[in-house]
């Protein structure tokens, strides 16, 4: 009967989308592993495989007909006709067939040469037009042809590249699609190379690069960066500047992050490219022409965040695809080359080990090539450390990868594993093996200094008799945020002390540049403080390399010459006191360096995006510190959120959240949070709000100095938060060598016997000896009194909290009163402040009676029957506990992140709280196509809040879901949910 029953369902199927043995498997109400194997035994094929006869005849009849056809709107035209089929799949299936491109046909594009064969080939001239010139002429090496995946998955976009480049007069506007990191910036530059090396452009045609993000909120200076102004334009114009688009012209200009060009920004520029005409700013008759090729880049989808006008005159559109949808054989050539290029900057020989690379190649890598390059960056850093001190060579383990690379293995479980032609032992990359284009994109590449900085401070740390895991320690604690000190477009109003910089910068130098700055302020206006900043760091390293006889090419110095014309001649102004007052001499890259300074940190003033940094704390703690950090740096950049020690975190989140939208200025926010259980906040604003935030579960009065002196010199929320959150450097110093790692002070203001009373008592509810704790008991007679001694007692202790009867009102350590003390909350507060693990909140509710692996429930229905009664029988819930879940259902939406299913009911029907688990061993449809295969009811009273964030906040991370998954007994599962 149900052998029937599956034959009938085959033929009747919808041949575009033909049912999986899954889908069988529900309708006809049996396990997946049953259809497979029917299948095989009647030779049957696999959906896919029914599906691909037609599919390929549909794509082929597609593509004969529009021959340069994009893979995303071949995908769309098939999602049109009744396929439900991925782009990557579509590109696959694409690539089978080998159909010669015959001419350059481009949908709205006006005077198409028509039957033009465009045949790309080195050092070959073809297809000669009337006037006898070379139409296609490529005189050099093709770079676009370098790059990685040429013959594979990035084929078809590098032969839209090339016909974008090649198509005359002047190429074809062109749109870079993809996520981030996949190397759009790099694509558009590979453009550009090739352009120069045909006869399409001149050899010295510009490449301007404008990042669009940096003026979606301000048109009026958008325009000037675009088109120049005329003096009088507007306050502040006292010359005439030209624009990028005039920088431009002959050349190409590459808008990345178009999609943040806001409408006005748009529409002015199709105009341009529709006429190819425009004025600067302030000027009323006068018109300029400009022949400059559009390549632009974005994230976004271009229908939703482009004009139609806009997209109109931007007819090639390129399509990158995402790392993980390239073959492991790209994947392993980037690796190569990357490890290669770190060989190179170190000047050692790098072993990579096997598994080591296994991990990079099978790792779910969301940033894409740009984060693969970075985490193979951190590996080598961390590889290049352990090698020191022992002349040992640098070796990569699976240890130095960051902890998202090995862990990122669990969840591609499905995917084919690693054949042997492709890796199948240890990598060894040496200096000078470099085959392939550097990648180059600052987001993306650590400063080239960062070894010579890890080998510098571990001899130096070595020197003052540290061990070596000591040194290791430190050195990458700091490491991650020295990575970026070279960031340009450094913007800031607020104080930097010049004496912080003596911790980085010789003395020397910094005279030096004191009066280099002051030489250039007299010659360019408005320069800003910045200048001096970046200008000691680069010449302090610049001094060290030279004296080692190395230098560093300056790839723009040409153009640098070229359109800093005053800048460069202040440079060279600049450099000669710099050479008399080193006895040094600065070779001719570095005066363009200067001149690029110069050029930075003139610009026309813009509104500044900041990181904005909230602090919360329990009690009247966070307003304080707050007021302190920023009267101290002239700002109001920070925001204090305070609770009581008996407010809900429920409502406290809801604070939080409205606070981030309001303060968010387009930057993140950082969160320094005065208690461990408030670490959760961070992922459930970002979900809520699409607001990036970083949280440190730690706050003191220097720390929020700290984050909001960050925070107005740079822009990155993780720069920033790793800053605080590794470096301890600007803790409060404490003299002498403590014997306690912290201390709690109890205070009374009837006398110093309360005070040994409630020191008794935290002894008592806490394991004070074990955890190293002391706690220091005085007797005080007004606030007054009371802070001098705590003052005195915080010169040789680590004070964390204040425990008593009176707050003495010291603004950067928690006060706790006596009263609080005596309730579970506050206990909780204290025991954060003084490390020790809190017990999980979902102890109270995980029982192994409750959880079950089960293989008999095939429905919905039955599944909530059998939870529902199991909390029943268990006295944990009453009658009406079931039909409130029912009801709850019909409003639908109980599937959550990966697919976990959390029916409950009304708080009102609970009588003790408790959590049902089943886990089963095949899956059931939930609500509309979602399945599930486990189940977790909640049965919570409403006061259990806690309860609910710290599971969520679990089932929020994929590896616990992957873990219950492999999980074989109930035990296991609770262990699990437990983190035991």
């Amino acid at each position: 009967m149900i052998e029937n029953m599956i034959l009938k369902l085959i033929e009747n199927e919808n041949k575009k989308k033909p049912l999986t043995d899954k889908d069988i498997a529900k309708k006809v109400n049996t396990t997946r592993a049953y259809i497979t194997q029917f299948r095989k035994e009647h030779n049957i094929l696999t959906s896919n495989q029914r599906r691909d006869e037609i599919l390929h005849n549909d794509i082929k009849k597609i593509i004969t007909n529009e021959k340069l056809i994009s893979d995303n709107m071949l995908s769309k035209k098939l999602l049109d006709i009744g396929y439900d089929i991925s782009r990557y799949s579509v590109t696959q299936i694409r690539k089978q067939f080998d159909l010669n491109v015959s001419k350059v046909n481009v949908d709205n594009a006006k005077n198409v040469v028509e039957n033009v064969n465009v045949e790309i080939v080195e050092n070959v001239t073809t297809n000669k037009v009337d006037d006898g010139k070379d139409l296609y002429k490529i005189n050099k090496k093709n770079n676009l042809r370098e790059i990685i995946g040429y013959h594979g998955s990035l084929r078809n976009q590098v032969r839209q590249a090339e016909a974008a480049i090649l198509y005359p007069p002047h190429g074809l506007h062109t749109l870079i699609l993809g996520p981030s990191g996949v190397g759009k910036s790099f694509f558009a530059e590979a453009m550009y190379k090739f352009a120069i090396n045909s006869s399409n452009f001149n050899n010295n045609a510009p490449f301007i690069v404008f990042n669009c993000a940096d003026y979606a909120e301000n048109p009026q200076l958008l325009l000037s960066q675009l088109f120049g102004y005329v003096k009088g334009a507007f306050t502040g114009a006292n010359t005439d500047k030209i624009g990028i688009v005039e920088k431009a012209n002959g050349g190409i200009l590459f808008l990345d992050e178009v999609h943040r060009l806001p409408n006005e920004g748009q529409e002015i520029l199709f105009h341009l490219l529709d006429k190819g005409k425009y004025r600067r700013l302030g000027e009323t008759e006068n018109s300029r022409t400009a022949n400059v090729m559009i390549t632009a880049a974005t994230t976004e989808n271009p229908e939703s965040s482009l004009l139609l006008t806009f997209r109109r005159r931007i007819p090639m559109i390129i399509n990158l695809p995402s790392i993980n949808d390239r073959p492991i054989t790209e994947r392993y050539i980037l690796i190569e080359n990357f490890f290669s290029h770190e060989a190179e900057r170190v000047g050692k020989e790098i072993t990579i080990k096997f598994y080591v690379i296994r991990s990079l190649l099978l790792y779910d890598c969301p940033g894409n090539i740009g984060q693969l390059r970075s985490d193979i960056q951190v590996a080598c850093a961390k590889g290049f450390l352990n090698s020191l001190g022992n002349n040992l060579a640098v070796v990569i383990e699976i240890t130095d990868l960051p902890d998202h690379v090995p862990l990122g293995i669990l969840s591609v479980a499905s995917r084919n594993t690693i054949t042997d032609d492709i890796c199948n032992d240890d990598l060894v990359v040496n200096p000078g093996n470099i085959s392939t284009p550097k990648l180059k994109d600052d987001r993306y590449i650590f400063p080239d200094e960062i070894y010579t900085n890890i080998q510098k401070k571990y001899y130096h740390l070595e020197k003052q008799g540290l061990k070596k895991y000591e040194i290791n320690k430190i050195i990458w604690n700091k490491m991650k945020f020295d990575l970026n000190r070279f960031a340009k477009n450094i913007e800031s109003n607020a104080f930097f002390s010049k004496e912080e910089l003596k911790n980085i910068v010789d003395g020397k130098i910094l005279m030096v540049v004191e009066n280099v700055t002051n030489i250039a302020k007299s010659y360019i206006d408005n320069l800003k403080e910045n200048f001096y900043y970046c200008m000691a760091v680069h010449l302090n390293s610049t001094y060290d390399r030279l004296k080692q006889g190395k230098t560093i090419m300056n790839s723009q110095l040409e153009y640098i010459k070229n359109e800093y014309h005053n800048e460069y001649r202040v440079a060279k102004i600049l450099t000669k006191e710099i050479n008399n007052s080193l006895d040094i001499k600065l070779p001719e890259d570095e005066i363009g360096f200067i001149a690029m300074y110069l050029k930075t940190f003139s610009a026309i003033d813009q509104k500044i995006s900041r990181v904005s940094i909230i602090v919360l704390s329990h009690g009247h703690v966070a307003c304080g510190m707050v007021d302190v950090s920023n009267k101290l740096l002239g700002t109001n950049l920070a925001i204090g959120i305070e609770m009581s020690l008996d407010e809900s975190p429920q409502i406290l989140l809801k604070k939080t959240i409205e606070t981030v939208k309001k303060v968010n200025e387009g930057k993140g926010c950082l969160l320094l949070v005065d208690m461990g259980s408030l670490v959760t906040f961070g992922e459930i604003i970002t979900k809520q709000t699409g607001i990036p935030t970083r949280i440190i579960a730690r706050v003191d009065t220097v720390m929020v100095l700290e984050a909001v002196r960050r925070a107005l010199i740079t822009s990155d929320l993780d720069e920033i938060a790793d800053a605080i959150d590794g470096d301890k450097s600007y803790v409060r110093q404490v003299k002498g060598v403590k014997k306690y790692l912290k201390t709690i002070i109890t205070v009374c203001i009837t006398g110093v016997g309360t005070a040994l009373k409630i020191k008794k008592y935290l002894e008592d509810i806490m394991d004070c000896q074990s955890e190293n704790i002391n706690i220091i008991p005085i007797g005080i007679m007004n606030r007054d009194s009371a802070q001098d001694k705590i003052k005195k007692i915080t010169e040789d202790h680590n004070v964390i909290a204040i425990v008593g009867t009176i707050n003495p009102e010291i603004l950067d350590i928690p006060f706790i009163s006596f009263q609080d003390i005596l309730k579970d909350d506050a206990k909780i507060v204290l025991r954060n402040l003084m490390g020790i693990k809190v017990v999980s909140p979902l102890l109270s509710v995980i029982d192994e009676e409750l959880i079950q692996i089960r293989d008999d429930l095939f429905s919905k229905a039955d599944v909530i029957d059998e939870m529902s009664n199991l909390l029943k029988v268990r006295g944990n819930v009453n009658e009406d506990y079931v039909m409130s879940i029912y009801k709850r259902e019909m409003m639908g939406g109980t599937i959550i992140v990966g697919n976990v299913a959390i029916p409950h009911g009304l708080p009102e029907n609970v009588k003790k709280s408790s959590l049902a688990i089943f886990k089963l061993k095949h899956f059931i449809t939930w609500e509309n196509d979602s399945e599930t295969d486990l189940i977790i009811m909640i049965a919570l009273k409403e006061n259990d809040q806690e309860i609910i964030l710290k599971l969520f906040d679990l089932l929020s991370k994929g590896e616990i879901i992957e873990k219950i998954d492999r999980a074989h007994s109930a035990k296991e599962i609770a262990n699990l949910l437990l983190e035991l």
